[in-house]
């Protein structure tokens, strides 16, 4: 990690392209971009009508000719030239034009645990066309873990979960490296999915594409518990007639379908705890559990994960923003390498 700290020292600006939302954070300036990874485009002629925000609200009110995109898509950029085209409107012209005065412009991004070569190289392709002359990817895992504030380069385990839209990463950390960690392509997109599917077999009601957030957040502060509300009144369209209907939903049906995807969650805990070294198991057995994430928001999470480990589990602070805020940590040099005196013979 010190080698690594040395290089991000000289970097001017870092991304955290996610499949939900993109994170820009400038040295000096702090966190100046965080907006939705979408893109709407006029199909008959190319043009770029929206990104952020605006676009995603666009989403499933859009005439044929205008197409909503998501260029990123587990964590990886799957189309590069929207990526970049997406990136340049959501930076504006004056952070641009600061960008490009500066001297040989260096960019650091960050890339999920154990991201293929191909995933790699798209991230430094985007950066690179938005004038990088040069690109350092750092671990997502890494780079949350320092954004909560979490010892990273000290002897002593810490165990990390980075809740994500396509996937939920988990690993734990020691002496700035990772000792062990799994990816389970399981997250909040996953809880979206089983609750639309329970909703249309169950009820035969078709949800809006915009209404599975505020379905999760009707489950109240205790969410995947039985401590929640008992039901709640959902507004959609009729999957016969075509008609809009409302009904009355059991939450605990609702909290039953989602602990199918939850379930490889926690497989995914047991994984990483098998593999790890028991002097570590023993620090994170008082340490717990650090979640971060956008969707380590989902009400009642850490309560379910409380409950099926043993072990104690906390959310950082501000969750969607620990791996942006990671990396600028990084960049602006306020965190510090472990250096070993040698030994004096």
């Amino acid at each position: 990690m010190t080698a690594s700290l040395e290089r991000l020292r000289r970097c001017h600006f870092a991304v955290d392209l996610g499949a939900a939302r993109t994170r820009v954070y400038v040295k000096g300036a702090g966190l100046v971009v965080d907006q939705p990874s979408v893109a709407a485009i006029n199909t008959r002629n190319g043009a770029l009508i929206a990104v952020g925000e605006f676009a995603e609200k666009m989403t499933g009110r859009t005439p044929d000719y205008i197409r909503v995109m998501r260029p990123v898509s587990g964590g990886t950029v799957v189309d590069i030239e929207m990526a970049q085209r997406m990136l340049r409107q959501l930076l504006g012209d004056k952070v641009r034009r600061a960008l490009r005065r500066k001297p040989r412009l260096r960019a650091a991004a960050c890339t999920p645990h154990d991201a293929d070569p191909l995933a790699q190289r798209a991230a430094i392709e985007t950066l690179v066309g938005l004038g990088a002359r040069r690109v350092e990817l750092v671990d997502t895992l890494i780079a949350a873990a320092v954004g909560c504030g979490l010892p990273v380069e000290q002897p002593e385990a810490t165990m990390i979960m980075v809740c994500g839209a396509a996937a939920t990463q988990v690993a734990v950390l020691c002496l700035g490296s990772i000792v062990t960690a799994e990816r389970v392509p399981v997250g909040g997109e996953a809880v979206d999915r089983a609750i639309v599917q329970h909703l249309r077999h169950q009820h035969e009601l078709m949800l809006p594409s915009q209404s599975v957030r505020p379905l999760q957040l009707a489950l109240s502060g205790n969410g995947l518990t039985p401590h929640g509300p008992a039901s709640t009144e959902i507004h959609g369209r009729d999957v016969a007639t075509g008609l809009a209907r409302s009904v009355q939903v059991d939450t605990a049906a609702v909290r039953d379908a989602i602990q199918t995807p939850l379930t490889a969650v926690l497989d995914g805990i047991g994984k990483v705890l098998r593999a790890c070294p028991p002097d570590l198991v023993a620090d994170l057995a008082d340490r717990g559990i650090m979640m971060v994430g956008g969707s380590a928001l989902l009400p009642g999470l850490d309560q379910m994960l409380r409950q099926a480990t043993g072990m104690p589990v906390h959310i950082a602070e501000r969750p969607d923003v620990c791996a942006v805020q990671g990396l600028g940590y990084m960049l602006e040099g306020k965190i510090a390498p472990l250096t070993l005196d040698p030994l004096a013979l």
